[in-house]
């Protein structure tokens, strides 16, 4: 079933709308949660929320694209149980890995203001990864959007691990930069 039917489904508020997002994007939106949480049970009871979360945005929202729109919802509820669940302690997992390389090019999130900036902040970033080459682009979003290890970016794009990581240095250099450009106190 393609995601218009599978929207139409929503809009009639026909509860078959799950089945077919969960038979279409179960493994996806999975994927997407266990590179975060590292922990099946957690991806799974992530996966069911994130069905929960479109059944209830669905409508008013009409997403574009209903794979992204799944994985952004995937992805905001792993990131929340994970900084749950790692409160008082640091993980060592891919994830925690992947936050400290992006901190050093990204605003501190702990004044007021750049909490209520939040939104132009992903704006400018957007902004920024379209203004970067595809290929440093996918690096970029399979490693800090994904969490995917360095390790696997390398084989699906055929490159060493060393690349990846002098790419993603490169492109988190480029980040802090264009970001100062843009204003922002990094």
């Amino acid at each position: 079933m393609d995601d218009r039917m599978i929207l139409a489904l929503y809009n009639r508020r026909d509860e078959q709308a799950i089945a077919e997002t969960s038979r279409k994007y179960g493994e996806y939106c999975f994927t997407v949660a266990n590179r975060i949480l590292a922990d099946e049970q957690d991806s799974e009871e992530c996966v069911n929320d994130t069905w929960l979360r479109a059944w209830n945005a669905i409508p008013p929202a009409m997403p574009g694209c209903l794979r992204l729109f799944l994985a952004k919802i995937t992805r905001n509820l792993a990131f929340d149980r994970y900084k749950a669940a790692n409160r008082q302690k640091r993980g060592d997992g891919e994830l925690t890995i992947a936050l400290e390389e992006l901190s050093e090019c990204l605003p501190d999130g702990s004044s007021v203001e750049l909490q209520v900036e939040e939104k132009e902040l992903v704006r400018s970033i957007n902004r920024f990864l379209r203004s970067i080459g595809e290929r440093e682009c996918n690096l970029f979003v399979r490693r800090y959007f994904y969490a995917e290890p360095v390790k696997d970016i390398a084989l699906r794009f055929g490159l060493k691990e060393g690349n990846v990581q002098k790419i993603l240095s490169r492109t988190r250099v480029k980040l802090k930069n264009y970001l100062v450009s843009e204003g922002y106190a990094v």
